[in-house]
């Protein structure tokens, strides 16, 4: 039986992008706390908008670096105009530029069960702040 090469995936993170800075250093903070946790896949940055590097950029990025698959997770936290019709064209568009690239759009952020916790937390820290 022949032996198959393992597949190469990335996950390429996508935030809005902020003309701030600082809003745009937390995904490439998240990027490298999953690239901690996940030595086994790619991790890049990318932004939607007013930041770099773009989308296509990231996932070009990514493809450079030998990526057969790429997760796009959208950092974002409900499936709004940017997740569902843009992210999905620059998917398409890359599907189209790069054949033999599977690209996947995953779900946004969203009400996932750990998301309650979240918001649980940051009321406490803005509880503990007022006390």
């Amino acid at each position: 039986m022949p032996e198959t090469t393992p597949q190469l995936t990335a996950v390429l993170l996508i935030a809005h992008g902020s003309r701030r800075k600082e809003a745009n250093d937390d995904l490439v903070r998240l990027a490298e706390i999953v690239r901690q946790r996940r030595p086994d896949v790619l991790v890049e940055a990318s932004y939607l908008e007013l930041a770099s590097p773009s989308i296509p950029e990231g996932a070009r990025n990514c493809i450079e670096q030998g990526a057969q698959k790429i997760l796009m997770l959208p950092y974002f936290l409900s499936a709004g105009a940017h997740v569902v019709s843009d992210l999905q064209r620059f998917r398409d568009e890359l599907a189209i530029e790069f054949p033999d690239v599977a690209f996947n759009l995953c779900p946004p952020l969203g009400l996932h069960p750990l998301m309650a916790d979240i918001v649980l937390d940051r009321l406490q820290a803005g509880e503990a702040d007022t006390a």
